[in-house]
């Protein structure tokens, strides 16, 4: 199905609803990159933007950055020269930024000599909303129901803007006299919105990125380059990585940190164990083999490094620790009857066995996970 709707006076969106995946023959990036190719770009569009929604997690764009001015007028241009940049990189897709002029908007502001005249900010104001929207002359009771009546130009010099310069302005003298004899007229816009994080105005620029194992080359070029750039262009300019950058490092962080707690606890647990605060050690040294052994995996497959595959180095730790435990505590029990380094031959050879079968029944519980 398709639907079309119209949001306000300047968005409007298209949605297609496809069957489930199992009754057609295309996926939605496929679908999305052959309508990009078919409307090209649009004569009055200011962005055009393609989206996959699946599932109720909704829609996010892979790199969403914040760039903050004190400045407005910095802000948007800096902002409109970051989005040229990063529609020059070929893995970009659908850069855009919430930066939005508004209505025009005129701002009068009274003259000495409408002050000269008696003229307030307040009566100026009233006038000429009274002559755009109307001034209340009187309501009647009609029935049950209550009319005002109000009283304001005609609509033909409402709807044409040159007719300003022909209003007149009441002063409260009882002298009439031209607008722009007692006001200046400023031209201006007004803001739909105004975005602000931790109390500073930005501007939100984000993007896609195809294919999707790009988005940290993207990431860095635009961290190492692009941005020290605009900072020096646009002096005063910070950024910030939003939307899931900034839940991955947020997650990470907590990841980390929990991760380094529960090394503590278990170092603990083992030096009870061991009665010795070295023997734990050993213990903990396997993880980084592990950790070596997790990397080569994602290249030999050709994966980065995700948020998943941090829980999964995590969950493989248990696993080495759990293996390294096994040959220490062996060969501690045979050092009555070995040297050291006999009693060490000895734990590899008598517990290669139940290491290898607890390494493959582990991997055979997560492969489902692991091949998701």
């Amino acid at each position: 199905g398709i639907k079309t709707n119209v949001r306000g006076q300047d968005f409007i969106d298209v949605e297609i609803v496809m069957k489930p995946p199992d009754q057609r023959d295309m996926t939605a990036n496929e679908v999305i990159a052959l309508w990009r190719d078919s409307i090209g770009d649009l004569p009055g569009v200011d962005q055009v933007t393609f989206e996959a929604e699946s599932g109720p997690g909704g829609y996010r764009q892979d790199i969403s950055i914040d760039l903050s001015h004190s400045d407005i007028e910095v802000l948007e241009k800096a902002s409109r020269a970051f989005v040229a940049r990063a529609e020059r990189f070929s893995n970009s897709r659908d850069v855009r930024d919430n930066y939005k002029m508004g209505k025009a908007q005129y701002d009068f502001r009274l003259r000495p000599e409408g002050r000269a005249l008696g003229l307030t900010d307040e009566e100026l104001g009233e006038q000429l909303r009274g002559a755009f929207f109307g001034s209340l002359a009187l309501r009647l009771l009609r029935g049950t129901n209550e009319i005002e009546v109000r009283v304001k130009l005609p609509e033909e010099q409402r709807e044409d803007i040159h007719h300003l310069e022909d209003l007149v302005i009441r002063t409260p003298g009882g002298t009439e006299v031209p607008l722009m004899d007692v006001a200046v007229l400023e031209k201006g816009n007004a803001f739909t919105s105004i975005n602000r994080r931790d109390g500073r105005r930005i501007v939100n620029v984000s993007m896609d990125v195809e294919p999707k194992r790009a988005v940290s080359q993207v990431i860095d070029a635009l961290q190492n380059e692009e941005l020290p750039q605009l900072a020096r262009d646009y002096p005063g300019i910070t950024w910030s990585f939003e939307g899931s950058n900034a839940e991955m490092r947020r997650a990470t962080s907590s990841l980390w940190g929990s991760f380094g707690l529960a090394l503590a606890v278990i170092y603990s647990l083992l030096a009870i164990a061991f009665r010795d605060y070295i023997q734990p050690l050993i213990v903990l040294v396997a993880i980084p083999f592990g950790i070596v052994g997790a990397v080569l995996g994602h290249v030999l497959l050709g994966y980065d490094l995700s948020l998943v595959s941090l829980m999964g180095v995590i969950a493989l730790s248990g696993v080495v620790i759990n293996d390294s435990l096994i040959m220490v505590d062996y060969a501690n029990r045979r050092r009555g009857e070995f040297s050291a380094h006999e009693a060490i031959s000895q734990a590899g050879i008598r517990r290669f066995r139940p290491i290898l079968l607890t390494t493959l029944t582990t991997f055979g519980g997560l492969m489902p996970l692991i091949f998701e």
